[in-house]
């Protein structure tokens, strides 16, 4: 009655199966595959010999002829009773039976749309009307028709599938099933909530672990350096998470889905390239895949859910429909943010944006003179929507795919919607709790870059520049700040208190240089140290991330000490969200502290300081409790 009441049938569980027909024609493959080079060979085997001299053939770019030539070469020189492929063609053959293949999807040369499924017929685009084909040489006889750009995709489906192909590799795609953590500690994406809340809305999707939890990065990359041509190619990789700790979010698991060719970035025509890598996704949904188990030696159906995206805040708006620029910039507030526009500046500030998070009692609520002049704040903090909620704002916006420009009105004035997501065409979209990561990476990248420069007086990135003390007496209470002229009409700028000496920056630069790190801890932030000039430059972003967390609190300690304190808070808080293991509680924590730190910032900083990066660090800690710890969410591994 048990497992009736399960739907499961305890004697077909434990029982062996032999694979399915694609299965065993991959496992008959690999075999014949691996025979020994010539009898008695224990080192090399064909497939292995194959995969080496096509992978030389790419590295150093040799032609079919020199390729087939030292295929014959090697093939005359061995043993007599040799297997090693005759030329390229056979080669090719050898390993196409991996069933790893790429599609090749031309494409509008503005990227209006794919050549794909009805339209894959077209000879030039519906939308702007464009050639898909370059005009034939007429030189040349017999030549073939030519794409201006062509999208090249990667299968998701099998590899998926070989996942489960190798016994290895099929035992941990389970380990988020069988290995249950206690309750409140989040060390991996299945301990936070958006994770459970799916569970409990299909679980029936639920009941099955092998069933194969995603998550998507976009990011752009330029393959040339700067003295070439400046091309932008955008790869799109696949992750699985229901992998270990240990091995999740690592290189073999990543799986790169789609090239998006450039030369430019595609913006928010994205989601036509993204057309296949949905179609399987929906696939994968809809219908699932027969796969075998190499661990159970079962069959089953295999299905697959995109929990998310990680992405840098641009590519946030290019992916979410969102626009991430202008007042409405967070994705999370959208249209109920106090962002204003700075009228010397010419920017959106976040000034003040952030005592309506604090509790209803608290003293800096009341506050006249510290924040914006003359405002108590009395308002509750935005409420972060949910899926069904946003849907309902974007289910009559069109999508680029339907049309080739997507006006929407009353961007910029009620909202920053740009387009329909394609991701809204999964049928489970609306229901994830997180649909789109705010990157922890950039973030705490761009809060360092904007604390530290301001903090060394650097000319030219200083957030504390002229323009940024004229804006001043329009917003704060803060005569010592603001710009006096002198007998020749000049602005002269008084040094603010939150600005290090000149003598305490050559201190901060000599004590950096002489610094050394543990080998595989950081890199060496000495080389990004100009003693002369007292700056900094060409820091990464891991060290940026290195020095935030740990360097910060000691680099910056001659500041006084209401000033100092708050940095060094600002410092503990991303220490803290970095954490490999959270906790629910002390996330909590950090959602009630993360509005007071802020606050404390704008009681130093000027308006100006306060751009959309400084603003989205009060939404991390929610995000942290939703998908787990930052380290299965950010761009490092990506980006490496």
């Amino acid at each position: 009655m048990v497992f009736d009441a399960a739907g499961l049938n305890h004697e077909q569980q434990n029982e062996e199966e032999p694979p399915n027909m694609e299965a065993s024609k991959f496992y008959e493959m690999l075999n014949s595959a691996q025979q020994p080079l010539w009898p008695g060979c224990k080192s090399t085997s064909e497939l292995s010999v194959a995969l080496t001299m096509l992978s030389l053939k790419s590295k150093h770019n040799m032609s079919q002829a020199c390729f087939n030539d030292v295929m014959k070469f090697m093939k005359e020189s061995s043993h007599p009773e040799n297997v090693i492929p005759s030329n390229f063609r056979e080669t090719k053959k050898l390993v196409a039976g991996l069933g790893l293949s790429s599609i090749k999807i031309d494409c509008c040369i503005d990227g209006c749309m794919l050549y794909y499924k009805g339209d894959s017929t077209l000879i030039e685009c519906k939308f702007c009307q464009k050639p898909r084909y370059k005009e034939p040489r007429a030189y040349k006889k017999n030549s073939k028709y030519v794409p201006y750009k062509r999208l090249h995709y990667l299968p998701l489906i099998p590899r998926l599938q070989r996942l489960y192909a190798s016994v290895r590799s099929a035992k941990h795609m389970r380990w988020h099933y069988e290995n249950r953590r206690e309750e409140g500690v989040l060390c991996h994406p299945s301990d936070g909530k958006a994770w459970k809340h799916f569970d409990q809305l299909y679980p029936e999707f639920a009941s099955e672990p092998r069933n194969v939890r995603l998550g998507l990065c976009a990011d752009g990359f330029t393959p040339f350096n700067q003295s070439g041509k400046t091309y932008s190619c955008w790869p799109i990789i696949v992750t699985p998470y229901n992998l270990p700790p240990e091995l999740c979010m690592m290189t073999p698991y990543m799986f790169l889905t789609l090239i998006i060719p450039g030369p430019h970035n595609p913006k928010g025509k994205i989601d036509v390239f993204l057309q296949p890598l949905i179609d399987e996704l929906q696939q994968l949904w809809n219908d699932g895949v027969i796969t075998y188990d190499a661990s159970r030696k079962q069959n089953f159906k295999l299905r697959a859910a995109l929990m998310w995206t990680i992405n840098d805040f641009p590519a946030y708006g290019m992916l979410s429909g969102w626009s991430t620029a202008g007042k409405f910039a967070c994705p999370i507030c959208m249209k109920k943010t106090k962002a204003f526009r700075l009228d010397n500046g010419n920017k959106i500030s976040w000034f003040d944006c952030h005592r309506q998070f604090l509790p209803h009692n608290h003293a800096f609520r009341r506050n006249k003179d510290a924040f914006y002049k003359n405002r108590i704040e009395k308002d509750d903090p935005p409420s972060r929507l949910s899926g069904e909620q946003v849907w309902q704002m974007v289910y009559g916006i069109p999508k680029t795919t339907e049309v080739r420009i997507c006006n929407v009105p009353g961007h910029g004035r009620s909202h920053n919607w740009t387009k329909r997501s394609i991701f809204w065409d999964l049928p489970y979209w609306k229901h994830n709790l997180l649909r789109h990561n705010l990157d922890v990476m950039h973030i705490e990248k761009n809060v360092f870059e904007n604390v530290f420069h301001t903090v060394m007086d650097t000319k030219e990135k200083t957030k504390d520049n002229e323009n940024a003390r004229l804006d001043l007496p329009e917003h704060c209470h803060r005569k010592e700040l603001f710009l006096k002229i002198n007998s020749n009409g000049n602005y002269i700028k008084p040094k603010a208190k939150f600005c290090l000496s000149k003598e305490q920056k050559n201190d901060v630069c000599e004590w950096v240089k002489r610094l050394k790190m543990p080998d595989g801890y950081a890199s060496n932030i000495a080389r990004c140290v100009d003693t002369n000039s007292t700056k900094f430059f060409g820091m990464k972003s891991h060290d940026c991330h290195i020095f935030m967390e740990c360097l910060l609190p000691i680099a910056l300690r001659a500041l006084p000490e209401p000033i100092w304190k708050p940095l060094t808070e600002v410092s503990q808080f991303f220490r803290d969200l970095c954490s490999t293991i959270l906790h629910e509680d002390h996330l909590l924590q950090m959602e009630q502290n993360i509005p007071v730190i802020l606050c404390k910032l704008e009681r130093i900083f000027p308006p100006a300081f306060f751009d959309s990066m400084e603003h989205l660090p009060i939404h991390l800690p929610c995000e942290a409790m939703l998908g787990g710890p930052v380290q299965y969410r950010w761009m490092y591994p990506f980006e490496r």
